[in-house]
């Protein structure tokens, strides 16, 4: 078996075993198989081999969440177990702030959280909780997830949470296929910092906002609390393990799936649209004069 036959093979091991819809992973393994088998990658480097899987995973199955990966850092092939996946993940949002790059009073008492990553709800409480603080007397809140490129689902409904006056508001749950089970994930009954109540909140988005990211944009809009400003997002719902699959190359894979509490399905594939479509680099600038014309 040549260099890219044993990447695609093992890449594709880890997605009949793993991927949450098993009959579309056997679609995609056929499908995969019949391109390998032809010779479409057999010429390709490992970054154009990562582009034509993906864009081929994809199109089989329209899930952003189901790709190749490329990076020029040599990673262990071991396996990577749960801790240490999230052991990972709290050291980034350690040095990211647990994701909150900025807050901001605007003109006319409003407040601007500008979020690039979903917390962890325990390690980044403290956090989350300092910046609902410092917004907790402004008049109307704007959340930026423009640049939110994921995070964690329990992050997700910390920061809902701040958003309704109690744990009564169910707001989705999520399937993980390899335990068969389903978690239910609800409004908190107890937070850092007051609630944001009976004001105006906004969300603004992008094409590039994902994951973690549209999990508070579509809950907070089909909840009917925010209004969202911008462009439609990438599309990304399901949650995803990470597997190496060479030094350099690494599937991504998930393993469960979002449904809306609400709306009973997700953004997976269609990416969460905006109440008031526009261009990303406009959106604060005109949730933030619709915020001043709704208080006037």
């Amino acid at each position: 078996m040549t260099g890219n036959a044993q990447i695609i093979d093992r890449a594709l091991g880890r997605i009949v075993a793993g991927y949450v819809f098993p009959r579309r992973a056997v679609e995609i393994d056929r499908a995969i198989r019949a391109r390998l088998a032809a010779g479409e990658y057999d010429a390709l480097d490992g970054t154009e081999l990562c582009a034509a899987v993906t864009a081929h995973l994809q199109e089989v199955c329209p899930d952003k969440h189901l790709r190749l990966l490329w990076q020029d850092e040599h990673r262990s092939t071991e396996p990577e177990d749960d801790d240490a996946g999230q052991a990972a993940f709290l050291a980034l949002m350690r040095e990211q702030n647990q994701g909150i790059r900025r807050v901001e009073q605007l003109d006319g008492n409003i407040g601007c959280l500008d979020i690039r990553r979903i917390a962890d709800a325990g390690e980044g409480a403290r956090a989350i909780g300092a910046a609902m603080e410092l917004v907790a007397h402004t008049r109307a809140l704007i959340l930026d997830l423009r640049e939110c490129r994921g995070g964690a689902p329990e992050g997700a409904a910390m920061w809902c949470s701040y958003f309704f006056p109690d744990d009564q508001v169910h707001l989705n749950d999520i399937y993980e296929r390899s335990t068969d089970s389903t978690r239910q994930f609800w409004t908190l009954s107890h937070l850092p910092a007051p609630r944001y109540l009976d004001r105006p909140v906004y969300v603004l988005t992008s094409a590039t906002t994902f994951s973690g990211g549209e999990d508070v944009a579509y809950t907070l809009q089909a909840l009917g609390r925010a209004e969202l400003v911008g462009e439609t997002t990438r599309g990304g719902a399901h949650p995803t393990g990470r597997h190496p699959v060479t030094e350099h190359i690494t599937v991504t894979v998930p393993t469960a799936r979002t449904t809306n509490a609400v709306t009973g399905t997700n953004w997976e594939g269609v990416g969460v649209r905006p109440d008031r479509a526009v261009a990303a680099g406009e959106a604060l600038e005109i949730a933030h004069q619709e915020a001043m014309r709704r208080l006037s």
